[in-house]
């Protein structure tokens, strides 16, 4: 089984199970209050002469940090669109001792890909403590990421390593394989999310041969296999006899930049109700939302690193609001800036 401590560091990664279990907690935790406008002059003015004070107000602003620090995930459409693929393929698979079907979630870099894919599993482990209460031992959701060029030994090895499992170097790959399959099957995983999925190209041996890895480990595994990765169906993974197998036994989810209409205003106006600053007018936002789509391309990633970014900034400098000028300090991804060139007016 599983061993019990990890690594303090390990914690805060989704391809462990402390930080998968941390990222479930956190889900389910009671959202950070807010000082009202009197507490928190009150408390500045007290930070200015008073050490104590002055600590109280660092951990103060430390813990707001840390909020918009963290992704703040909104319901967009392709998240609840994948949710409920995936929870449908899931209760279908109950039943099937072979030939399981996934989903594949394929789309643009940062078009909230691994959003989709870590709240469905989610959805999916919430949904599984619910009909197994005080069951700690389950591992319903094993989520891991594809490296650069793998091997299907390195697939093995993520795998083990999710679960806490030694990866030693005289460990084959039959080893980790039966060390994961017999874990996995024992904690009843009804889930496994595959990230990154575009590193393997079926171009390569060494591709297809991880590629062979993962179907084996569905085959292995009673569970539902969901991956994501960039431009899937342009790419390599779905041709010749290997990707024809893939395309037959998945359905695809397919992410996209938002236009500027009302879903997209919907989402600025949930992320602005995220905020924890104590001078923003609310509506700011929301009335900068076509500069915001101009801006990020209608990229929710972008968006989402735009705004936390403004607001942390916020915080830093005291300004306690976030303004235009505020977002355009923001540095963009460059594939963002590109598209935004002259558009920023």
């Amino acid at each position: 089984m599983p061993l019990a401590n990890q690594p303090d560091d390990l914690s805060r990664h989704l391809t462990v199970l402390p930080g998968w279990r941390g990222f479930v907690a956190a889900s389910l935790g009671t959202p950070m209050a807010m000082l009202t406008p009197a507490e928190y002059a009150a408390l500045v003015k007290e930070a200015e002469l008073d050490p104590t004070a002055k600590e109280k107000k660092i951990t103060y602003d430390e813990d707001r940090l840390d909020h918009h620090a963290r992704l703040q995930v909104v319901a967009t459409s392709t998240v609840r669109h994948t949710v409920t693929c995936g929870r449908r393929l899931i209760i279908l698979n109950r039943g099937a001792v072979s030939a399981r079907r996934g989903l594949i979630i394929s789309g643009p870099a940062n078009t909230g890909k691994t959003i989709a894919l870590t709240q469905l599993g989610l959805a999916h482990e919430l949904q599984d403590r619910r009909r197994h209460p005080g069951q700690d031992e389950r591992i319903p959701v094993v989520y891991i990421t594809v490296p650069p060029a793998a091997t299907p030994r390195m697939i093995a090895a993520e795998f083990a390593r999710f679960l806490g499992l030694p990866v030693l170097k005289r460990s084959n790959i039959t080893d980790l394989t039966e060390a994961v399959v017999g874990v996995c099957t024992k904690a009843h995983t009804g889930l496994v999310l595959v990230d990154e999925i575009h590193n393997i190209s079926l171009q390569t041996r060494t591709g297809a041969e991880a590629s062979d890895t993962l179907k084996y480990f569905s085959e292995r595994i009673p569970a539902t296999f969901a991956y994501a990765g960039i431009d899937i169906e342009g790419g390599s993974l779905l041709t010749g006899t290997r990707g024809d197998q893939i395309a037959a036994r998945f359905t695809g989810v397919a992410t996209h930049a938002f236009p500027y209409n009302a879903e997209w205003k919907s989402l600025v106006a949930q992320m602005e109700a995220n905020l924890l600053l104590h001078r923003h007018k609310r509506g700011t936002l929301t009335r900068l939302d076509r500069f915001l789509n101009t801006r990020t391309g209608g990229m929710i990633g972008t968006l989402s690193h735009q705004i936390r970014g403004a607001a942390i900034d916020a915080i830093l400098t005291g300004t306690e609001k976030i303004t235009k000028a505020g977002l355009l300090a923001v540095d963009l991804d460059i594939a963002s800036r590109r598209k935004s060139t002259g558009g920023e007016g």
